[in-house]
């Protein structure tokens, strides 16, 4: 389940508000707010004294879906809550209120409000964009390191993080990456010397996805007949850094899992960048590695930010609305876009696959990788409307889909043909996680 509910409109009326539901062990509060703009918990917690939490998606949804609430004087009902009001929603002599993992709407008059708790609870998108740190991206990571964790700056801000070094046999991998006269021969034998890669191989080969003809029966075999080189390549690159750090365990509750997303995601963009045009097609191994490392720079924040990673994660349960970057931003001061991007760069991955993850959000600044970008936010946004990739739900224009050469039925048909193969995705999937959750 993703934890995505339809984005605000940037340009609604500031009538349109949104509740939220908090708890803590003396019970339920509710929080009314201007619809764009983000809940601050610490606001919440300074105004309250109490450490409030969001409630789960699905047990906000069970809660607002309730016939007593639901009726035209459901609110009534609802304001015998203890009921905390933004000043922001105290202009207005009506407001319309949205409850976003329910869809329920009610009418609100301001006198329904007046015996509310009334303070400062939300952030603008406007006042997080201020207060960003300015700079390089390399720049902005070391302003968080040296703000939110204990890390002393060395010379090399790889060498400050702290992160596993890579295997041998993944730094071969990227070296026959980077070589444009490396062989299938050059990869098997990077492949046979190393017992667990060539375990992961031939369980690649043999999965129900690719559906082999016959029986895989050596390394070559599997290479060569089966997988190809850029595919594995881009699959032992991708499972090889995702599972250099573990999949936090307090990341968002309801969220997708991080690599159902990743295969999901590098399957939608290899499958929808072979639907461009061959005159203007990106490299379809590329888009695939760029799709399966989209998420990255979520392991690393987990990492380098463990008790701002927790907050962060309550900070996304409490706005499902708005944009992960902004989000992140405001709790730490650096985007998983950011420090993902950076550090692969510092990898020498390869520029496209860097560009990609760094601008998926950011179309604007897309550059001259800007097909291998839109593939990504093309991809994205297409799975969370499908519940398989975090993040507020969002349109995808058909100007941007014409741009890549593609046409609204096309994108549609070639997500429906991903999702009639979901079984085999989720066991392909469990072999990516080598075990690991």
């Amino acid at each position: 389940m993703s934890l995505g509910v339809q984005a605000a409109p940037a340009g609604q009326d500031g009538s349109l508000a949104r509740l939220v539901l908090m708890h803590d062990k003396e019970g339920k509060v509710l929080a009314l707010l201007p619809a764009t703009t983000l809940l601050n918990l610490a606001n919440v917690w300074k105004l309250t004294g109490r450490q409030l939490q969001p409630v789960k998606g699905a047990d906000a949804e069970r809660f607002f879906g309730q016939e007593a609430v639901q009726t035209a004087n459901g609110f009534r009902k609802l304001a015998q809550l203890p009921l905390l009001v933004d000043e922001g929603c105290l202009q207005y002599p009506a407001l319309q209120v949205n409850e976003p993992f329910s869809s329920t709407q009610w009418d609100v008059s301001a006198d329904l409000l007046k015996d509310a708790q009334h303070g400062k609870l939300a952030t603008a998108p406007a006042e997080i964009a201020l207060q960003a740190p300015q700079g390089d991206d390399e720049e902005v990571i070391t302003s968080a390191v040296k703000k939110f964790t204990k890390l002393r700056i060395q010379q090399r801000l790889e060498d400050t993080l702290g992160l596993p070094s890579m295997s041998p046999t993944t730094q071969k991998i990227l070296m026959l990456r980077s070589d444009p006269d490396a062989e299938i021969e050059d990869l098997v034998e990077v492949v046979r010397v190393d017992p667990s890669l060539s375990a992961q191989v031939m369980s690649w080969a043999a999965s129900p996805y690719y559906a082999a003809p016959g029986e895989v029966s050596s390394i070559e075999d599997a290479v060569s007949r089966v997988l190809g080189f850029e595919l594995v390549v881009n699959m032992a690159l991708g499972t090889a850094m995702g599972q250099m750090l573990n999949v936090p365990a307090n990341g968002p509750r309801g969220g997708t899992p991080y690599w159902l997303q990743a295969v999901y995601c590098a399957t939608l963009s290899e499958k929808l960048c072979k639907q461009i045009p061959l005159e203007k097609r990106p490299k379809p191994g590329l888009a695939y590695l760029s799709g399966l490392l989209h998420n990255f720079g979520y392991l690393l924040l987990a990492h380098l930010f463990p008790p701002q990673f927790a907050l962060l994660s309550r900070y996304i349960e409490a706005n499902p609305h708005f944009s992960l970057e902004a989000i992140e931003q405001q709790v730490i001061n650096v985007t998983r876009e950011q420090i993902g991007g950076w550090l692969l760069s510092s990898w020498a991955l390869p520029a496209e696959v860097c560009d990609a993850i760094r601008y998926q959000n950011q179309l604007e600044h897309a550059g001259d990788n800007a097909a291998y970008v839109k593939l990504l936010y093309v991809a994205n946004r297409l799975l969370r409307q499908q519940g398989l990739s975090d993040g507020p739900l969002e349109d995808v224009s058909d100007e941007l889909l014409a741009d890549l050469g593609l046409s609204r039925k096309v994108a549609n048909d070639t997500l429906k043909e991903l999702l009639n193969d979901d079984a085999a995705i989720r066991e392909l999937t469990k072999l990516l996680e080598g075990g690991r959750s």
